[in-house]
């Protein structure tokens, strides 16, 4: 499904009206139809209290038009206007004078205190204050009521997204309400996805409001969820050379786990054959947890890292393979992170860069910004604020421009890991990951990553589509994970072991997990 940003929703609310002779008056008369619909779905309307809180904009016309709905169908309606009713413009207008007319109770909002009583004898509340224009921080009276709404432990249903949150980066904006609910127009905003706007707007659904198809889909978005794509049969008559065969360079004295979890991962989530380049005194240890890996012992420098000595054996070894990973558990020695940067800016075949090789190329990006064969760069928010060259917190306000304006810089493909991870691509498309849980924020969790994601390349997808579907499925064993352990205490391995049974369980019930985008958009 497609995403949108603010603007981007604004100029296809006026293509459907300029182009399609849809009203703007239909627009939103669809979008409180739909609003009202979750409300009588989750919730139920007939002899029920409602309380709004509604603006004076298009947010405010949209809880209008709900308001009087429920109040046709039954239920008991009460209606705060928050600022100057004069200010209701076109379509809002049109609801406002109907409300009015209708005599539905609607009260000019002077003092939150004037509202206590009636939300407290309320069954939920409907929050319409400000939609996703909202661009600076809530104060004064708005900010009252969002904090009453948040302390009355009534019902919320939120109208396109949660007041409070920036309706592009998910941001809170000051302060925000919580709801159980939200109800979003259109397409789903950036905002209603990203952390931790998805997390306060509760359950979402989206009502396309009669956009017809060629607007939802338009190749202008570039934004969209990362939906998952049917895996290929395993053919009966095969071999394991058919499922791709990686090298991945990885590990050093103070770090087995890495280079192990990630080698392993690749065969567990079905690859074919997978070769782990490190220094020989590591062989045997990793060995002994890992029999299946075929190992290519490599001369070590005295810190018990990767020797650059080694750098034409591991040349020559990757043109035999379809996919280099290199970075897990590396180390950040001098020597070894030289090999990196002269290894990535030579290898001739797909690369996947991570951990501690990130921190290599980091120190200079020419080594891939030239490379012909795709190249995939797998940060966390850290190591994303050293590769953009930008702090934390200016990610966080532009986590998506971020990544679209820095994987095009690097031409490469970067996935952001986090809660709903994002996928970015050198042609600014970007994918926001549904599957995962905080459970899987723990050591070793990207290697797993990594090697999902080769494997996904050597079960037949393009590159592009084996890093979506590789972060897909490590989210879904996670998933898997944290349903038979729970979410405290999970670690790398119950991860990693769990890769098999997703794997069944995606290739069985495929239809039913892609039917409402994993359990977190709902279509009206």
């Amino acid at each position: 499904m497609k995403i949108s940003y603010v603007n981007e929703m604004r100029n296809l609310d006026q293509l459907a009206i300029e182009e399609y002779g849809i009203a703007q008056v239909i627009l939103m008369e669809n979008a409180g139809q739909a609003a009202y619909f979750t409300i009588l779905k989750e919730f139920g309307v007939k002899n029920k209290n409602f309380v709004f809180f509604c603006g004076v904009g298009n947010n405010g016309g949209d809880g209008l038009v709900v308001a009087r709905k429920i109040y046709s169908n039954g239920g008991m309606v009460t209606v705060f206007i928050l600022g100057d009713c004069s200010k209701f413009q076109g379509a809002s207008k049109q609801n406002f004078d109907i409300v009015n007319k209708l005599q539905i109770k609607m009260i000019d909002l002077q003092d939150v205190s004037s509202a206590l009583e009636t939300v407290k004898e309320s069954d939920a509340i409907i929050d319409a204050i400000f939609g996703t224009g909202l661009d600076r921080e809530v104060k004064g009276e708005y900010k009252d009521v969002i904090n009453m709404i948040n302390a009355s432990h009534k019902t919320v249903f939120s109208i396109d997204i949660p007041s409070g949150i920036h309706g592009d980066t998910g941001q809170v904006m000051g302060t925000a309400v919580k709801a159980h609910y939200t109800t979003t127009f259109g397409l789903p905003k950036t905002g209603n996805l990203l952390y931790p706007g998805f997390e306060q707007g509760g359950k979402l659904y989206v009502t396309h409001i009669s956009f017809p198809p060629v607007m939802q889909d338009s190749n202008h978005l570039k934004i969209a969820t990362n939906d998952p794509e049917p895996i290929l049969v395993r053919s009966k008559d095969t071999h394991k050379g058919n499922y791709g065969k990686v090298l991945f360079i990885a590990g050093s004295s103070n770090y087995l786990g890495a280079p192990y979890f990630a080698a392993l991962s690749f065969l567990k989530a079905g690859g074919g054959l997978s070769y782990l380049a490190t220094p020989a005194n590591l062989v045997a240890s990793i060995g002994n947890k890992g029999s299946e890996i075929v190992f290519i012992p490599l001369k070590n420098t005295s810190s018990g890292s990767i020797s650059l000595e080694n750098k034409q054996e591991l040349l020559q070894f990757s043109e035999n393979v379809d996919m280099v990973i290199v970075g897990p558990g590396l180390s950040l020695n001098k020597e070894t992170q030289t090999i990196v940067r002269e290894l990535s800016a030579e290898i001739r075949k797909p690369l996947l860069v991570d951990g501690d090789g990130i921190t290599a190329v980091a120190n200079d990006w020419e080594c891939i910004k030239k490379r012909e064969a795709p190249t995939i760069l797998t940060p966390h928010l850290g190591e994303m604020a050293r590769i953009a060259k930008q702090k934390i917190d200016n990610i966080l306000k532009n986590k998506i421009g971020v990544l679209q304006s820095t994987a095009q810089e690097l031409n490469a493909t970067i996935v952001l890991k986090g809660a709903h991870s994002l996928i970015g691509y050198p042609d600014k498309r970007v994918f926001i990951n549904l599957s995962g849980n905080p459970g899987m924020a723990t050591a070793g969790s990207g290697d797993v990553l990594t090697g999902t994601i080769a494997a996904m390349y050597g079960l037949g997808f393009s590159i592009n589509d084996a890093v979506r579907m590789g972060v897909f499925l490590h989210g879904f064993a996670g998933d898997l994970a944290a349903k038979n352990k729970g979410e405290d205490g999970l670690i790398a391995s119950d991860i990693m072991d769990q890769l098999p049974a997703s794997m069944k369980a995606y290739r069985e019930e495929f239809n039913s997990t892609i039917e409402d985008y994993y359990h977190s958009i709902y279509i009206i």
